[in-house]
């Protein structure tokens, strides 16, 4: 009994805040509108008791009176504003009392989503109208559609030789990319080039450091202004390699982490350091964000399909002879293994050494070996998708980076 209290509690907060919008909204507007907040109230309610009354049927035949009402009502007004919102937003609460009796966090949440997005209907008409240009609005539909149409079409199963090839994945890669891409230009119209690419890279480093360099590549090609800060971007992706690096080792073979502890940490203070450097070289840089025709597009479709197949045929190839090695070749399996991913190999050598195959400080070598191929695969993408004017400066600090991993080894090793 008492838990039917709360959820019709629920419902009545539910129609109360909903019905507080809409009359702030029409007092401001110096209209009266069909429905207010005891209106919103007692709908949100109606809802509640209706389907604790009667189930199914009577909130049927409640969304029917409700529905009928608001048409009626709608029609009657004699508004200059033909808008529906407030008529939708009365229905939008009926339905809110009735889930809050099944599950009323669901409720509460989507009811403060739906507040806030009523109550920002000024800034989101003047982003949409102002803000936003007609090719913005083309790539936002065109990476919706490949996310959220085509992605879930795409077989998500293995083929190919060996089994290792998922077209699902393939496609997934795509949009990974064209999402990045999208990131890094919305960062520069919010904070400007010379901080916003910095803060996208590192981000999208996280998700995928090769698919971060081959976005910031396909801009690099866009937008020529954008070289340092886009090379920034790219370097500081393989941050987020490095600190990904380390926390796979400490949740599988922590003896693997305090062997590697010397080379990530040089890697890491490498990558800041080259990355900030890169960053400081476009001091002064007048920030784009007011004049967006100048930052190219938000993605790059094409490029993007080209890197994802040409990452998948290295995949192919790198599994196969990784195979091909076994377990006896541990170093050469490692470094083919990194051509497609750094993580996958040196989680399978630090679970060697978890099990007591392999000691940690043979498990250095196969590990910087699989950093050293994947720093080459970032090479190759960032020439594929920005050409040799991005790609040497990006090369020069992903060189930078895995040569302080391996003096950082030696010294190491010297102690």
């Amino acid at each position: 009994m008492l838990d039917g209290a709360a959820d019709l509690a629920v419902a009545l907060g539910i129609g109360l805040l909903l019905g507080a919008e809409r009359e702030r909204r029409m007092a401001r507007g110096g209209v009266r509108g069909a429905a207010g907040l005891r209106t919103f109230a007692l709908v949100a309610l109606l809802g509640g008791l209706a389907a604790r009354a009667g189930g199914t049927p009577v909130v049927a035949v409640g969304l029917a009176v409700i529905g009928a009402a608001t048409i009626a009502g709608y029609l009657a007004s004699a508004r200059e504003d033909a808008g529906l919102t407030s008529e939708v937003a009365l229905v939008v609460a009926y339905l809110l009392g009735v889930l809050a009796q099944e599950d009323a966090r669901l409720a509460s949440a989507i009811a403060v989503t739906v507040t806030i997005l009523l109550a920002t209907r000024t800034v989101l008409h003047r982003f949409v109208s102002s803000v936003l240009t007609d090719q913005e609005v083309h790539d936002a539909l065109i990476l919706a559609a490949a996310a959220v149409v085509v992605l879930p079409l795409v077989p998500n199963e293995a083929v190919g030789p060996g089994a290792v090839l998922n077209p699902f994945a393939v496609w997934r890669l795509v949009v990974l990319m064209m999402g990045i891409s999208a990131a890094g230009y919305i960062a520069i119209r919010a904070l400007g080039p010379r901080a916003g690419l910095p803060v996208a890279g590192l981000a999208g480093g996280f998700v995928s450091s090769t698919a971060t360099i081959g976005a910031m590549g396909a801009r690099a090609r866009a937008s020529a202004v954008l070289m340092h800060p886009l090379v920034s971007g790219a370097v500081f992706s393989t941050v987020a390699t490095v600190v990904q690096m380390a926390a796979v080792l400490a949740a599988t073979s922590r003896p693997t982490l305090a062997a590697l502890a010397a080379p990530l940490a040089a890697a890491g203070a490498m990558a800041l350091g080259y990355a900030g450097f890169m960053a400081l070289r476009s001091r002064g840089m007048a920030s784009p964000s007011g004049a967006p025709e100048h930052l190219g597009r938000a993605f790059d479709l094409r490029a993007a399909v080209l890197l994802a197949l040409i990452i998948s045929g290295v995949t192919l190839l790198a599994t196969v002879a990784s195979e091909v090695a076994g377990t006896r070749g541990i170093v050469l399996a490692a470094a083919l293994a990194g051509l497609a991913d750094t993580h996958a190999p040196a989680i399978g050598v630090a679970a060697l050494v978890a099990a007591g195959r392999v000691e940690a400080h043979d498990a250095v070598v196969p590990i910087l070996a699989a950093l050293t191929t994947n720093t080459v695969s970032k090479m190759v993408a960032a020439h594929i998708t920005g050409g040799w004017s991005f790609a040497r400066p990006v090369a020069l600090g992903l060189i930078a980076v895995i040569v302080a991993a391996w003096v950082g080894w030696g010294v190491q090793a010297a102690l």
